[in-house]
């Protein structure tokens, strides 16, 4: 086993014993934003020990993982660390022998959940005593209840409190717990949301401990899933996104890299999730900045939206001679003769660009919709041009055969 570590570089080091898992392979696996990596890897001897070493460029979260990718999270930065146990895939046998950060952490691991359990059952007698008229009358069990809620909460920010202030732990944290959070608060503590949001605006995914936390893409995710489940009307969802991704970009502009990545993925998400109004709001915001140049893929992605804005000139489309007439005037040669080459020459009050394709089953049951209020359009000013997405010229010809109106396909 061995790492080769620059010169001047200074290494710390993960060992251990697992006393199940002798001659096993074991990964350590660190994060950076999106992605994970390996760091280091190696065997254990006989009797289940090894260690592995990493640099400072490795700081922050990981997972120690054997040969069933069970994961343990650990914490990577200034000291060594050692543990004994069995066997990875059982957190609950492992022991952190030294490494003071990460002893702190285990002990955070080990009661959080039991206060967590805690909280969710009096938060269902809390529901009980204040919801249902048989229990409501008993105003001291309530103010029991209450009181006890808030003691079990406080332990949790005491704990953090008694941290010290530069440790990764203090930070890492109230971030975990904000973004595992969002579910219960959208459920069931829906005041304090607006907290919650807050919080997630002040995330800078700039800065090296966000992203080397296994946090980065969750906590985004989260972020935007929060807002979309508030139980806000459209427009509110819509005006809180557009507040976030005001809170979002300003911190990246000095990272091109991360700008990019952050940019990417939450275009995607937002796609995903058919909110277009985000969609071009972050679009246009992002190109709008002058700081960090886009990648090429992703800039040409996020310029649909500035040319398709609403109030802009629709992009032409060129049809030069390969426009199908319908069937009643494919042989008019004067008709033929002023068929438009180009959308922009379409000679009407007003027209409707429609597009389809014949492999397209929503297609196949709105363009009978379609076709059956051409002539009261028609007579009311309104063209109509079909443009096909097909990739073979028999099914497009097929499919537009018996059509009222001029229909196109490259």
């Amino acid at each position: 086993m061995g790492c080769v570590i620059g010169t001047g570089l200074k290494a710390q080091t993960i060992t251990g014993r697992l006393s199940e898992m002798p001659g096993q392979r074991i990964r350590l696996e660190g994060f950076a934003g999106f992605k994970t990596y390996t760091i280091l890897e190696t065997q254990t001897d006989s009797i289940g020990q090894f260690m592995l070493t990493f640099g400072r460029a490795d700081h922050g979260m990981a997972y120690l993982l054997a040969e069933d990718e069970k994961p343990l999270l650990i914490i990577l930065n200034e000291e060594n660390v050692e543990i004994s146990g069995q066997t990875l895939g059982r957190p609950e046998s492992i022991k952190v022998l030294h490494g003071e950060e990460n002893q702190v952490f285990e002990r955070f691991a080990q009661e959080h959940p039991k206060r967590e359990q805690a909280l969710s059952a009096w938060r269902y007698l809390e529901r009980l005593y204040t919801q249902d008229p048989v229990f409501t009358p008993q105003l001291d069990s309530r103010a029991v209840i209450d009181r006890e809620m808030k003691r079990i909460s406080q332990e949790d920010h005491d704990f953090i409190d008694r941290l010290p202030a530069d440790s990764y732990t203090r930070w890492y944290l109230p971030v975990r717990r904000l973004v595992g959070s969002t579910s219960s608060l959208a459920q069931h503590q829906v005041e304090e949301i607006p907290a919650a949001l807050a919080a997630f605006r002040r995330l800078n995914y700039a800065a090296n401990r966000l992203y080397k936390s296994g946090l980065y893409k969750e906590s985004l995710e989260n972020h935007f899933w929060l807002i979309e489940n508030s139980g806000r009307s459209i427009d509110s969802v819509f005006l809180e996104m557009q507040r976030s991704i005001d809170s979002l970009l300003p911190g990246l502009s000095a990272h091109e890299e991360r700008f990019n990545q952050v940019v990417d993925f939450l275009f995607d998400l937002l796609e995903r999730h058919s909110l277009f109004a985000a969609s071009e709001y972050l679009a246009i915001s992002v190109l709008n900045q002058n700081r960090c140049t886009l990648n090429g893929d992703l800039a040409r992605q996020l310029e649909t939206y500035r040319a398709m804005k609403k109030g802009n000139i629709a992009p032409d489309i060129i049809f030069g001679d390969h426009i199908r007439l319908p069937l009643d005037r494919q042989n008019d040669q004067t008709t033929i003769q002023v068929q438009p080459k180009r959308l922009s020459e379409v000679k009407a009050k007003y027209y409707a660009v429609a597009f389809g394709a014949s492999w397209c089953p929503k297609c196949r049951s709105e363009l009978p919709e379609l076709l059956g209020a051409y002539s009261k359009w028609k007579s009311h000013g309104l063209e109509v041009i079909y443009i096909s997405l097909d990739d073979r010229k028999e099914d497009f010809e097929k499919f537009t055969i018996d059509w009222p109106f001029s229909s196109y396909c490259d």
